[in-house]
């Protein structure tokens, strides 16, 4: 098999992680249940397959020193910077461009900064049949986790009839589905959650991008070819096109393939999700940092600053940092977001 490469997505704002996650040091650079970032939990968890050479991070330019920071073995050039967010479709398509260069035929494995797996074997086994995968069908290969219960904050993909082995051909893709849609995915057995981790070709992706957003692929391989690449960034980049790579490739592309995942998985998309997977007590409290419960009842508390003392609560989101403290019904979690766009009409620089 060619050669075998990393791409590890770490652009996003992490908006719904507020007041935790700001534009300065975002969610993937917090440090969640342990003493590792969710960038280093995820670098590690990707070394084994290609070793730390072949490992690519794409941030935001002005974390470019921050990942230094968290991955110090990973070589300088090996981190690009991008000038400005353009969802996922340009992310991959300048890693690919970028890997091309080296090796047209080498397999990315692409994967975002902030998920949360415990299970790093049983990722591991499915990363290597995705990427066997991609090397010999020059497809390109998503994981899918098995659902274990019908998520609506999800994006599903669905297998095609008959299909059946670890490698399967994708029928369709679906975006967060409404409860009765979810519990019939459920049922039906072909649909897998959408994970957003991928294998496939560099020049495969390239080749498929192209097919679909022409000036996109030209913009990455026009970069990628620069000689300073910090220059063409600046220039070229953010007249890209912002779109996510399911939409710009995925979902047009008649060479998708899903790899059904049963290793424990979290998108980590929001302090809900988080809770999830946090260890919990006997009232089912997930806290980090220091705080006293009292008849209080499946609430997430991090206050690793100071003591937060809990009375009579229940389903509550408890956020405590030195500048903003954040309150939140456990089913509201997805409107911090909107906090965040509020905060930025304010103009409220200071809290983002």
């Amino acid at each position: 098999m060619s050669a075998l490469h990393a791409v590890i997505m770490a652009g996003g704002r992490g908006t719904r992680f507020w007041p935790a996650s700001r534009e300065a040091l975002p969610k993937q650079f917090l440090t969640v249940c342990g003493d590792e970032s969710l960038l280093r939990r995820t670098a590690r968890r990707l070394y084994p397959l290609t070793g730390e050479e072949n490992v690519w991070v794409v941030t935001n330019a002005a974390h470019v020193d921050v990942v230094a920071e968290h991955l110090p073995e990973i070589r300088r050039e090996r981190i690009v910077g991008e000038p400005v967010g353009r969802n996922t479709a340009p992310c991959a398509g300048l890693a690919a461009a970028l890997v091309a260069r080296e090796d047209p035929e080498a397999v990315l494995l692409v994967a975002p900064a902030d998920h949360w797996i415990t299970d790093e074997e049983g990722f591991r086994r499915t990363a290597a049949t995705a990427m066997r995968a991609a090397a010999e069908l020059a497809g390109l290969v998503t994981f899918g986790i098995v659902p274990t219960s019908p998520q609506t904050g999800y994006g599903y993909i669905e297998a095609a009839a008959g299909e059946e082995g670890p490698v399967r051909r994708v029928a369709r893709f679906t975006e967060k589905p409404d409860r009765p849609t979810a519990e019939k995915f459920l049922a039906g057995g072909r649909h897998l959650w959408n994970s957003g981790i991928f294998a496939w070709r560099a020049d495969v992706f390239l080749e498929e991008l192209e097919a679909s957003r022409p000036e996109l692929a030209a913009a990455c391989r026009r970069i990628a070819a620069a000689r300073d690449r910090e220059a063409a960034l600046a220039e070229i980049y953010p007249g890209c096109e912002g779109i996510s790579v399911d939409y710009a490739v995925l979902e047009r592309s008649r060479r998708v393939y899903v790899v059904p995942s049963e290793f424990a998985w979290s998108d980590v998309g929001s302090w809900t999700a988080l809770a999830e997977v946090l260890p919990a007590d006997e009232h089912g409290n997930a806290v980090e940092g220091d705080a006293l419960t009292l008849d209080t009842h499946d609430c997430l508390v991090r206050s690793p600053q100071r003591l937060a003392a809990l009375v009579g609560l229940e389903n509550l989101l408890i956020i405590d940092t030195p500048d903003a403290l954040l309150i939140c019904a456990k089913e509201r979690a997805q409107d911090v977001k909107a906090l965040v766009e509020a905060l930025e009409r304010r103009g409220r620089r200071d809290l983002l």
